[in-house]
């Protein structure tokens, strides 16, 4: 009698999971490579330690395993390992209220993040023509810098005399072409007040300011008041800048990783960080990995999918049917020879296998004759 192997919670987790990513990925024409396996492994355990820190279980109902799928699949498609350090993409627990028959009903989903180096990775990964991406500086207040000057096409560099002291006010990033040209992109730290506005308005997505129980039983009256009053909150933000992290009435909308002493500073400097790399054009080679890659970082693409998420099905449509009685049809010798008894054959569509097709029972065992992730 053969002894079944040994199998923690975990490897069942990525052996339910695993495969089905891989399946994905081959249906729409991309090989998943070893590194891609291994972030994939590396995210299920940093998602396992998101859920756990909030004692939630696998097999949670109000778990929701589809916006799993989607996140191991924008994982494996451009690469981000949540092991490396410093990580590369991060994942935190939010619930979220998906409308069922125009009914509350509370998920819990989890949230992907990709962090600076995250988005160093997707430029050394899919950079268009770059071969090589150098370390970036941090150019600080109290450092002599020279913007990089042109004269036609003649090209002259930044200069950079670093002294360590002071906030810092940009990055540069010099990356390096197959042409063999160096070209140096530079984002400003006053941009990022523009992230910052983003992320107010996205905390503000829930608030009532009170004239209402919550906004989804808001009356038309109420809404109008909310998005007035959201409307002047953003406002106040867009003319005070970065100095709204201080502004007692705003930071009640702004999470503390932006507002406390010790992590506000790392906070901006990655944001500074990100803006310059999404901008550094891409190939990603397949329309899904960019696809992917748009639904990961882009803030006006996420947004505009989950208004769709949220506000689908919210309303019933009462379709009126009438009968239209048709005149009584002749039936003649002729028209019985010209009629083909037998229909013709319907043409069989192939399923796309989607995310949020598949049930998943995580407490099931597998045909896999191995459990732990090493034998996928």
């Amino acid at each position: 009698m053969s002894q079944q192997p040994f199998s923690t919670g975990l490897s069942k987790i990525t052996n339910t999971f695993a495969p089905m990513i891989e399946q994905q990925l081959s249906g729409n024409g991309i090989n998943m490579d070893q590194y891609s396996k291994q972030c994939v492994v590396a995210a299920i355990s940093a998602i396992n330690n998101a859920l756990d820190m909030k004692g939630i279980n696998w097999n949670d109902h109000s778990l929701d395993k589809n916006n799993i799928t989607q996140i191991l699949l924008t994982v494996a498609s451009l690469k981000l390992n949540a092991s490396a350090s410093p990580r590369e993409v991060y994942f935190q627990v939010r619930n979220v209220n998906v409308k069922v028959d125009g009914k509350d009903n509370w998920k819990k989903q989890i949230e992907m993040g990709i962090e600076g180096d995250g988005n160093d990775a997707i430029l050394s990964n899919f950079g268009r023509n770059i071969e090589k991406v150098y370390p970036f500086w941090l150019v600080r207040e109290g450092d002599h810098f020279e913007y990089p000057k042109f004269k036609g096409v003649e090209y002259e560099p930044p200069v950079w005399s670093p002294t360590g002291k002071g906030e810092v006010v940009r990055i540069v990033y010099p990356v390096l072409h197959k042409d063999k040209t160096i070209h140096y992109y530079i984002g400003e730290r006053e941009d990022v007040a523009k992230n910052l506005i983003a992320h107010i308005s996205n905390n503000l997505m829930n608030e009532t300011f009170g004239f209402a129980e919550n906004r989804f039983k808001a009356t038309p009256d109420e809404k109008k008041k909310i998005d007035a009053k959201k409307l002047e909150v953003l406002k106040k933000a867009k003319e005070l800048g970065l100095a709204a992290l201080d502004d007692p009435e705003l930071q009640k909308w702004i999470s503390p990783a932006w507002t406390e002493f010790q992590s506000r500073e790392s906070m901006i400097i990655r944001k500074i960080r990100n803006n310059i790399v999404k901008k550094i054009p891409k190939d990603f080679g397949s329309a899904f990995i960019e696809m992917i890659h748009s639904e990961a970082t882009d803030a006006d693409y996420s947004e505009v999918r989950r208004e769709i998420s949220e506000n689908a099905n919210q309303e019933i449509i009462d379709v009126e049917h009438r009968v239209v009685e048709e005149p009584p049809a002749r039936s003649t010798r002729t028209e019985e020879k010209q009629a083909d008894p037998t229909p013709p054959p319907q043409q069989e569509h192939p399923a796309h296998q989607e995310s949020g097709q598949q049930e998943l029972n995580l407490d099931q065992q597998h045909a896999a004759p191995a459990s732990g992730p090493d034998s996928w």
